[in-house]
């Protein structure tokens, strides 16, 4: 009945729920089950995370908290082992679903030859359906060569044999600076540089100016509105050559090691989409209607290769409902209320309506809208575990009370944001 290709967050749920819904399913998927996320993306990182986050607290500030520790160090292999024995277990969890759900796990790579057909190595299946769920990729920088050792993208900064003395991270956005607080918690000198004035493009203004000052206390060297137009590597070392955006004169960083953290590209190269009739727009995106069916009917796309945030978690209640629109039923997904977190620390957490995007509207509309804050710092919880840093933002309609947007900074902010 359905065919996914793609084993990460958005196509693994697909296939098991439409499973449970009753269908015969097949999912293509040539690496582990899980995607990027289980295996080089979310989960590890947030292993990482925790590994520097204890790590920060005992060796600067255990005296606040009556500890006395001397000799404090940690072993790099162990805290990578750890990560990746994470990525190990979550990857055999959703194996161990396809097999409960009698899901067909088909390895290889997969074409679409013609709609309703999908070729894996030599073989062709047919199915009613089809459901592309191929996730997305990082994207490259002109003029910096990704070698996955010195200059890496998000997924070999997860491996790396040894902790940098010096990193340069480009891009200060989610993936830049949680990857960058990861070695700078661990010791790392870390430079973040940013084409755009400001970090954490796309967030609430004011949250971006905030995090830019609690970055720069944690001893961040911010570089905005600069940018990379080349990389050379020579000895173990990289030399980067930038300028300022706006045009000027330029320079050279030197660190051990680069990460290229621009963005994320949807990853539709090799499906040979084009025989089947598919398209995709100006992005590289493949546009859905409503069900999430493409312009071809019974194919379907979700999770990052189309329009909307590229988060797990959006990849996943695609991946339900585009299910039960196979099954016949109707699958809804409400893209206006879909949290995103960067877990740093503190973390930041957002959803719907940035400020700006709340004025813009109530302006285009003839409404108001009223905007309340409380700063973490008058927090008593927040005074008694001493992370005071931040503040809690919401923004609603002057005469609704209609909640429009809300927006964290806060140690426990991803869970706070749900509420």
């Amino acid at each position: 009945d359905l065919i996914v290709i793609g084993g990460g967050p958005a196509g693994y749920v697909a296939a098991i729920r439409a499973a449970q819904l009753g269908k015969k399913v097949a999912c293509v998927e040539a690496d582990r089950a899980g995607g990027t996320c289980l295996n080089w993306g979310c989960l590890p990182t947030k292993a990482l995370l925790k590994n520097a986050e204890l790590y920060h607290v005992l060796a600067h500030r255990a005296a606040e908290f009556g500890f006395k520790i001397e000799g404090l160090s940690y072993d790099w292999s162990t805290v990578i082992g750890r990560s990746r024995k994470v990525s190990d277990r979550l990857a055999g969890g959703i194996e161990f679903l396809f097999k409960k759900n009698k899901v067909t796990w088909l390895k290889g790579w997969a074409t679409i030859p013609a709609a309703g057909k999908v070729q894996v190595g030599d073989e062709v299946h047919e199915a009613k359906n089809i459901v592309i769920a191929t996730g997305s990729e990082p994207s490259s920088l002109p003029g910096v060569t990704v070698d996955e050792t010195i200059v890496v993208t998000s997924t070999g900064a997860l491996t790396l044999p040894s902790i940098p003395k010096s990193m340069v991270v480009i891009g200060a956005g989610v993936i830049g600076l949680e990857m960058g607080s990861v070695y700078a918690r661990l010791g790392t000198e870390v430079t973040v540089v940013e084409y755009l004035d400001q970090l954490l493009p796309g967030m609430d203004g004011e949250v971006r100016k905030e995090a830019a000052k609690i970055f720069k206390k944690q001893g961040f060297n911010l570089r905005m509105g600069t940018k990379v137009t080349g990389a050379t590597v020579k000895g173990g070392m990289a030399t980067l050559t930038v300028e300022p955006s706006a045009g000027g004169a330029s320079e050279t960083i030197e660190a051990d090691c680069v990460l290229v953290a621009i963005g994320r590209r949807p990853n539709t190269d090799g499906l040979a989409m084009e025989k089947a009739g598919l398209t995709v727009n100006t992005r590289g995106q493949i546009e859905i209607g409503h069900d999430f069916q493409t312009n071809v009917p019974g194919i379907y796309a979700i999770g990052d290769v189309c329009p909307g945030p590229m988060l797990a978690h959006k990849a996943e209640d695609e991946g339900i409902a585009a299910a039960e629109f196979v099954a016949g039923l109707t699958g809804i997904v409400n893209h206006d209320v879909i949290p995103g977190v960067v877990y740093t620390y503190p973390e930041i957490a957002s959803v719907g309506l940035t400020e700006e995007e709340a004025k813009a509207h109530a302006s285009a509309s003839g409404s108001e809208i009223k905007v309340g804050k409380f700063p973490m710092m008058a927090n008593s919880r927040a005074k008694t575990n001493r992370t005071t840093d931040g503040f809690v933002k919401v923004i609603a309609d002057a005469k609704t009370d209609r909640v429009l947007g809300v927006h964290i900074i806060a140690s426990i902010a991803g869970s706070m944001i749900a509420e």
